[in-house]
Parts: structure tokens; sequence; C-alpha cells
């Protein structure tokens, strides 16, 4: 990216339409909403959400803040840097973000990706591969909320050559004022599954809050949809009546990029497409098919930007997943090893399948019982036991040996487990260490999997602690 700041002190004022209680400011390298993570010439943004950002200011300004951005109403503190002042910070954080994503050359393209799995993911893959090919902006986190999204563009230079932003929901209506911010040329549909049930009244409505992603498409803009996915064709026609060029993408034989060659293995996926009549053999460093089918949304995704898609995809073959989201760590135990695949950062019953899949792939010559940690999957609505028992097909065709579940929903798969598979249950992820930690023997693959109030993550770290790193 260029050397230049990220904006003036002066076009940031115009930008938030704000009141500076400084003639002039320092410029601004960045910007930030916490003082743990703030960096020295970061706009502090004082967010009233969980808790009131004006409370922090003075630690901001202790922290190297250039200056930051206030309520009208916040009281100056001795020690207090520049100032701006607006009548509502998100909503200036807002302005901020739409400036930002003004400001793009022509020649800039932005995508956008939804779905009820696999959003950051493919936003991860998408931001290695045009990483190498052009200046690249992406949120480091999944930064997919009311206020994740405008602090992703207004942190966007304006020398980017391709932004990627991961849009996510709720409830119905929330995706449209954000793909509003983020006007996409593209826009990405990972899947449409069972996810948030407890505030849908079906599948399908979830399918149509996610086709509103199509409606902040800009003109002649292409949406990227899963042509395997049961709502294609209602999401279809939510694109084509916003005049989008439809690209399919998946294993069904009408999909616009689909893979001639698809070589699964519990390292990996090895792939060829043709993408613009021309076969592209890449590999994807993490395993499972739904990693390999959201490859496949990349490359179209690539090929719709105009990027050289050769040099692009081979990024995606050292390209190793994010915290909790498949990661994997040999760990020692009694003078053998163990593997531990961390899955804990959340769950819906697609990812949850998803995970015990790639459980299943890990050849039994390397480790020998498959171990499956399962915390409750949430939201489920009224569907929640018939989701959670469910699973037992997934269980069985992975080949896992024992399952140790937590949480009354995994209460319901356990009971219907064969009994040789029941490894133990209890009502909370705490109370489930010991047991498991006292079954372990050298050789054993663990998958620790659930949704993020099942805390299922400190289950995972509990055992990284407990076990040396091999």
């Amino acid at each position: 990216m260029s050397s230049a700041p990220l904006w003036t002190f002066d076009d940031l004022v115009r930008a938030a339409n704000g009141r500076p209680e400084s003639a002039t400011g320092t410029p601004i390298t960045g910007l930030s909403i916490d003082t743990r993570t703030l960096e020295p010439g970061d706009l502090f943004v004082a967010l009233k959400d969980q808790r009131d950002g004006h409370d922090f200011v003075g630690k901001a300004f202790a922290a190297g803040a250039s200056a930051a951005l206030v309520s009208e109403g916040y009281r100056a503190q001795p020690g207090d840097g520049p100032l701006i002042r607006v009548p509502d910070t998100l909503h200036a954080l807002e302005a901020i973000g739409r400036a930002a994503r003004a400001r793009l050359r022509p020649e800039a393209r932005v995508i956008a990706v939804t779905g009820s799995a696999g959003k950051t993911g493919t936003k991860d893959m998408l931001r290695a591969a045009l990483s190498r090919v052009g200046p690249t902006h992406a949120a480091d986190k999944s930064f997919n909320n009311h206020w994740g999204v405008p602090l992703t563009l207004a942190r966007m230079p304006a020398a980017t050559r391709f932004g990627i932003f991961e849009i996510g929901m709720n409830h119905a209506g929330e995706i449209t004022p954000l793909v509003g911010m983020v006007r996409p040329h593209i826009a990405i549909v990972t899947t449409v599954e069972p996810v948030h049930l407890a505030q849908f009244p079906s599948v399908e409505a979830i399918a149509e809050a996610k086709a509103e992603i199509f409606t902040g498409l800009e003109p002649g803009g292409t949406a990227i949809i899963n042509r395997d996915n049961t709502h294609f064709e209602l999401l279809r026609k939510h694109a084509e009546a916003q005049g989008a060029r439809i690209v399919s993408f998946g294993q069904d034989a009408r999909a616009d990029v689909r893979p001639k060659v698809l070589e699964l293995s519990s390292e990996g996926t090895a792939i060829e497409v043709d993408i613009g009549g021309r076969p592209l053999r890449f590999r994807v460093a993490v395993p499972g098919i739904h990693i390999a089918r959201n490859a496949l949304a990349v490359a179209a995704a690539l090929d719709a930007a105009g990027a050289d898609v050769e040099e692009a995809l081979p990024a995606l073959a050292t390209l190793a997943p994010p915290p909790g989201r498949g990661t994997r760590t040999e760990l020692v135990l009694d003078g053998g090893k163990i593997l531990l695949i961390d899955e804990s950062y959340n769950a819906n019953p697609a990812s949850m399948r998803a995970a015990l899949a790639v459980l299943g792939t890990v050849p039994r010559a390397a480790f020998g019982r498959r171990i499956a940690v399962l915390g409750d999957m949430l939201e489920l609505g009224v569907q929640e036991k018939t989701h959670h028992t469910a699973l037992k097909e997934a269980v069985d065709a992975a080949g896992t040996d024992l399952v140790f579940a937590c949480g009354p929903n995994m209460a319901h798969l356990f009971a219907v487990l064969a009994p040789e598979k029941q490894g133990a249950w209890t009502p909370a992820s705490d109370a489930l260490s010991e047991r498991l930690f006292a079954a372990l023997a050298p050789g054993d693959v663990i998958m620790i999997k659930g949704s993020n109030g099942s805390r299922m993550g400190p289950l995972a770290e509990a055992l990284r602690k407990k076990l040396s790193s091999a």
C-alpha cells in the first residue's frame, strides 16, 4: 500500500461531518474502537456498545491515539488530544466508511461475502489470493456486523485495488444497510443453512435475508451463488432482479465453476477447474469438501474481479485456517502424540457435519482413535433437538470412535449414539475437561467444536496447555 497516511485530519473531519476542537491534528494512520489493540497514530472511535467507549478516551490518548471521535456530550479531560465531536459516533463511523468507499479509484473492485457458514474462510482465501496481484484490503477478524463493516471500510486505504468485506446477520433486514455502504461489484453467497433459526420462521426465510446482499451490487455487478444449495433458485431470482450477472459454483453439473478433478485428503484438496475456458489446477491447504467448494467461489470471484487467476490461486496452497476454524496441533502425551483439530469457533448443523467429515479423513495409519468433542449448537429454535440427533449419521460416517459432549442440546445426540461411542456427557464444557483428559491415549485425534456460547474454545486451550506441543 501507499506510504501516505490513511486519512489527513481535515479529510477525516469532513468525512465524519464532525466539529474539531483543534485547529489541526496529526495524520491518521489507522482507526480503533478498542484501547487494548490501539496503535500509535490511530483515531480512537468512542462507540457505545457493550461498554461506553467514552470511558476509555484517556487511555486511548495515553496509548498514542492521534485523535478521538466523540459525541457532543463528552466532557473533555486533562490529557486529551484533538477531539472530533459528532452527534452519534456510530453514524459518524458509517459516514467515514462511505467516504472511504467513495474515494477508491474506478478500477478498484469490491467483493462482499455472506452465507450461513464459510464467510470468514472465503474472505481469508480471497485476501490471500488477491494480495498476490494487487493492493488488497480486508479485516483480520470477522468484522461483519453493524460496527465491524463500517470500521473495515474506514480502515481501507485509498490505493486499494481489491476490497473484501464479510457481511453477517442474525435478523432479516440487517444485511441491506451494510451492503449499501460496501457497494460491492461482486457478491458471494457461500451457502444457506439452518442457522439463527430462533429468529427465522424457516430456512427459506434465511435465504431471503441472505439475498439482501444483492441489493447493494453496483450496476453490472456479479452474483456468485452456490449451485449445490437447495436455495439456489431463490437466490438467483433475487440477484437477477438487481440486474446481476449470475455465476454459479459447486459440484452440480449445471454449475458454471465446477471441479473436473477434486482430490480430497486430510492434508487438503487438489482441484482442477475451467475458468474462462482455461483449465487451472490448484491446491487448498485446509481440508474439507466445504472448504473446497468455497475455493470454487474464490476462483469465480477472482475471474469476475479481473485478477490474474493463475497468479492468485497458488496462495491457497499455503493458507492456514484462522484460530478455532480447523487449526491442527500435535501434542505430546505419554511419550506419544495426539492430534488436536480445533474447530471451536462457532457451529451450526452444516459446519458441524463438515468438521466431522474432516475428522473422518485423518488416516488410521497415522493416528488411531477418532474422538469428537461436541458442544451445543445454539439459536436453532424449536428444531434444536432434531438438528442435534441428526448428527448421529455424520458421527458414524466419520468413523468416530468416541464422542464427548456437553450441553442440554448435545444430550439428545449423546443419547442416540451406540454405547461404545459414548465417552462422556456433562452439562457444561468446564465439567467435561477432566473426563476427556482421563480418556486420552497416544495416537488419538481429537476434534473440538460447538457454538461460541457453549465455550468449547477454552476446552481446546486447556488441552493445549495441559499437553506440550510436539
